[in-house]
């Protein structure tokens, strides 16, 4: 059986008995991976799938998910269009999607400091009421060019708000390409996207740009999504000799299927089979204007009474809890010594771990580690090492955990396999036999928000981290350039999925970092931190620091407690950094040093003076 005749037989076996498909197989139907199957089965007697999706409004969106993400429905739009779904449904679809508006950021004191994009480009978010990002924008202008709405006044600011974000060395990524005063890196997966919808703009400098970069790309990766998203992007652009890129595609699809800590991602699965396809549903061709659709107005849905006496009730409750938190009976940090990643790493993390088996037991445990992966860069020190990982990986199964799941959900990337693989922890988890859940797209919990500092009611914590029994939070020792610190607390936001939240995840950045953060952290506390300080971050991070050999672990059970001793190594007041002042302000932790048991090397004799994040001075400590 060829590639692609394999690859549809085992999407067919992998639909959900009631219709349609999860992100992985078993999982309740989601939007995303429903149209993408259907698309690469080219199966219309299979379009009833997406009406568990539809809306009244027009809009299609998880029926258990956060109301707001509506961004699936230019997907669920193009699916019809290319299967012959019904034309009243289509319009009735587009019409919805015109309406729906990225908020435009005001201007103030800082933009020129932050921003290289024309901020007052309009396309579509993620999630309704926030801002425009490349992913989101590229899908709309697609289907609504292939819907003969090309001149749309929408589709054309959509198409230069596409080109605005383009580098002028190639590609595009997730956020801005100017972030204080340093280039970011375009990204494969949202730069083929971004070409699908600018086919037509083949001579602009910026499109043919992205194009050598997507090419030199897809011969340099070894990545499933990548191969199948360039390839559907290259084929746009009379690039007609691409048998390598279908043979080499086959070829990596084969040796995915060998990778055993790699959950089958129905995502994954459905573009390679697209891209081995001979039609290509991304191919606008030769499409004559139709009549204008008109937008149809966002409607804000009102709560009826009875749902808002509710809501009311809940966060009465809520707050009642929060002035009800007690922190930790006792709050342990152990600092150990650890000068290099070759050094014998779980039987010091195991002499750690004494300190703590009877405050947070792992035998018979479903045990979750949450590292630090956001990016990955051969030259950069970013992400928690393999090796701790490992480390803690073994300590767990020695002692006796039920199961050991290493999970984590990138702002910055959405395909997150690929970096699994190329960081090296993948063959971290091949060796110890330990699944990957990739959190972006797990299922969504719907969870009361414990900290209520955002205003939201409610928060959406994937799945997998909201059932564990023990949730240990695995940060690399890094400042940042907003928050001044990432530690064990800000590593929470790879817990809420960005199929809720998008990508980047800054929505809940504009609502307020250290809010945000201390909303997560209560909503879902992990019951362990262990940061990973042998070679931390200095400067500019979470991204572009450069790296501070420091040789620490660091070991609690009180993560306010952690990250105010990870602040201490790195020569960094803890009480400026906001997110953790406010985790004590509301009894989530300690700062210390009163209240605290610190045990192993002093932190003193491990500290060093580390470069202060570039805005530091700026940071503000939340009332």
């Amino acid at each position: 059986m060829d590639v692609l005749a394999s690859l549809q037989e085992e999407l067919i076996a992998s639909a959900h008995p009631r219709g349609g498909w999860g992100y992985t197989p078993g999982q309740e139907p989601h939007l995303e991976p429903t149209c993408l199957a259907l698309l690469a089965l080219g199966d219309r007697s299979k379009l009833p799938a997406l009406n568990r999706f539809r809306r009244k409004d027009g809009s299609y969106r998880l029926d258990r998910g956060r109301d707001e993400a509506v961004w699936g429905t230019a997907m669920a739009l193009l699916t019809l269009h290319e299967l012959g779904g019904d034309p009243a449904i289509i319009k009735d679809s587009a019409s919805f999607l015109l309406g729906v508006h990225g908020k435009t950021i005001q201007e103030d004191g800082d933009t020129d400091i932050v921003f290289d994009i024309d901020i007052q480009l309009v396309g579509w978010p993620w999630a309704e009421g926030t801002f425009s990002w490349v992913e989101p924008t590229a899908w709309a202008c697609l289907v609504l060019q292939k819907l003969g709405q090309a001149n749309h006044p929408r589709v054309q600011a959509g198409l230069r708000l596409l080109l605005d974000r383009a580098f002028d060395t190639g590609g595009a990524n997730y956020g801005n390409k100017l972030i204080l005063g340093k280039f970011t890196e375009p990204i494969a997966g949202p730069s083929s996207v971004l070409l699908w919808a600018l086919q037509q703009k083949g001579d602009e400098p910026r499109v043919k740009a992205a194009l050598g970069y997507i090419e030199a790309e897809a011969k340099a990766t070894a990545d499933v999504e990548h191969l199948a998203q360039a390839k559907l992007a290259l084929s746009l652009f009379d690039k007609t000799n691409l048998e390598w890129l279908d043979d080499k595609l086959r070829t990596q699809v084969e040796v995915e299927r060998k990778r055993s800590w790699a959950t089958r991602m129905i995502t994954r699965l459905a573009l390679a089979a697209i891209a081995l396809r001979d039609d290509n549903p991304v191919r606008i061709g030769s499409v004559a204007p139709t009549a204008t659709i008109v937008e149809k107005p966002l409607v804000l849905t009102t709560l009826p009474l009875a749902d808002r006496i509710r809501g009311g009730f809940r966060s009465l409750l809520a707050r009642g809890f929060d002035r009800m938190r007690q922190p930790p009976l006792r709050s342990l940090v152990h600092v150990a010594r650890a000068e290099s990643y070759d050094d014998d790493l779980v039987a010091i993390i195991k002499e750690q771990y004494e300190n703590f088996r009877e405050i947070v037991p792992l035998a018979g445990q479903r045990v979750v580690l949450k590292p630090n992966l956001v990016e990955y860069h051969r030259d950069k020190v970013i992400n928690t090492n393999p090796a701790v990982i490992a480390s803690v990986i073994e300590l767990c199964q020695k002692e006796g955990a039920a199961e050991v799941i290493v999970a984590e959900g990138p702002g910055h990337w959405r395909n997150v396999q690929y970096l699994v693989e190329a960081s090296g922890l993948g063959e971290v988890l091949q060796r110890y036999n330990v699944r990957f859940v990739d959190l972006n797209h797990d299922e969504p919990e719907k969870m009361q928000n414990l900290g209520r500092l955002t205003g939201l009611e409610y928060l959406f914590i994937a799945q997998t981290v909201a059932t564990a029994d023990v949730l240990i939070s695995m940060p690399k020792l890094k400042t940042h350039h907003w928050a001044g610190a990432t530690l064990s607390l800000k590593n929470l936001f790879g817990t809420l999925p960005g199929i809720c939240y998008g990508w980047p995840k800054n929505e809940l950045h504009w609502r307020g970092i250290a809010e945000s953060i201390i909303d997560i952290a209560s909503t879902c506390t992990p019951h362990l931190g262990i940061i990973d300080g042998i070679v931390g971050m200095e400067g500019d991070g979470p991204l572009n620091g450069i790296a501070r050999p420091t040789g620490a672990l660091v070991m609690g059970n009180d993560l306010v407690a952690v990250d105010a001793a990870g602040c201490r190594l790195m020569g960094l007041p803890a009480e400026r950094i906001g997110h953790i002042m406010l985790g004590a302000n509301k009894k989530l932790g300690r700062m210390g040093p009163n209240g605290v048991e610190y045990l192993g090397a002093p932190i003193e004799s491990l500290a060093k003076k580390y470069e202060l994040p570039p805005r530091f001075e700026k940071i503000t400590i939340p009332a």
